[in-house]
């Protein structure tokens, strides 16, 4: 089964489609490539995916289904840093309790339960289906980068501090415009919910417009208050020797010696602080960056739900 493409007109098969149906409760999907995010953290996958039009009809598909299902696998992605996680160190890998991981998934002929379909061919409202999962989904960067900036800005305050450059007027202008950035982001995410309404079933539906705008901020504060965080932290957060480096019997006390910084706080202290603002921003904790910009989608006339007739006399 192959669809084609409305761009190139060449037919593809990468896409999760159904592949043969029964009149029994089993049905059986396919699919070739699907990128899935974290993943394996998951007991059960919801998928959905859109069609165009008619034609399109076996690409309307929409189930869940358990993530360790027989005809799921999954390829797992790289990030930059990670084998430093298998190096034995604690400083080096920045974030040593927290992280997150990428996957390619694969369904592979896989059985679902008719119990468990959610949409089977009704290509009418896949439009919809996408439109609205994107609106929560945009709804919800006003909360996760958020949380993710928290982190960053008081390392950056806590970086500065150990650098004993808190009290820089520059310094402290960085840190007001990193919260000025991260709290518009925040009242995005809260705008669009507050001012959401209930539907006919009885949920609440965001505000479809102010998710986009909050989308719309995601895709450049968190940029620019990562690029601030590392003005603040410093050339030692991309300078500094390893942690292997910090214990060895010899050459450790020169490392403790030249990356000391205020006189109450450790080395150790300081190359950890550093280090956690490098995994956020350069290390594997920065694929939040891209969480964020690779679902944009323009704010145009037809995808803001914005009614521009009423702004004109």
């Amino acid at each position: 089964m192959s669809a084609k493409s409305h761009l190139s007109g060449e037919k593809i098969n990468r896409f999760c489609h159904l592949h043969q149906s029964t009149e029994d409760l089993i049905k059986k999907v396919k699919m070739q490539r699907l990128l899935g995010q974290k993943t394996a953290s998951c007991f059960q996958m919801c998928v959905g995916m859109d069609a165009i039009n008619k034609e399109d009809a076996d690409y309307a598909v929409s189930f869940v289904a358990p993530a360790d299902a027989e005809g799921i696998y999954y390829i797992y992605g790289r990030q930059s840093c990670d084998t430093r996680k298998l190096e034995g160190c604690e400083i080096d890998v920045g974030n040593r309790q927290f992280g997150g991981h990428e996957a390619l998934m694969v369904f592979d002929n896989l059985f679902v339960p008719w119990e468990n379909v959610f949409m089977c061919g009704e290509y009418d409202f896949s439009g919809a289906l996408v439109e609205r999962f994107a609106g929560y989904h945009r709804q919800s960067y006003g909360g996760c980068k958020v949380g993710v900036g928290d982190v960053l800005i008081g390392a950056a305050a806590l970086a500065a501090d150990y650098n004993g450059a808190a009290k820089a007027s520059l310094v402290k202008d960085k840190l007001i415009e990193m919260t000025h950035l991260n709290e518009t982001l925040f009242s995005c995410g809260i705008a669009c919910s507050a001012q959401g309404h209930k539907t006919a079933s009885g949920t609440y539906l965001i505000d479809l417009l102010l998710a986009n705008v909050c989308k719309q901020n995601v895709t450049r504060f968190p940029y620019e208050i990562a690029r601030l965080a590392e003005d603040i932290a410093g050339g030692l957060m991309v300078t500094m020797a390893s942690e292997k480096d910090l214990r060895h019997l010899e050459i450790g006390k020169i490392v403790e010696k030249y990356f000391k910084g205020i006189a109450s706080v450790s080395t150790e202290n300081r190359c950890r602080i550093s280090r956690l603002v490098e995994n956020i921003t350069l290390g594997t904790g920065r694929c939040r960056l891209p969480h964020g910009i690779h679902a944009r989608r323009r704010l145009s006339a037809d995808s803001t739900n914005y009614d521009f007739s009423s702004g004109k006399y």
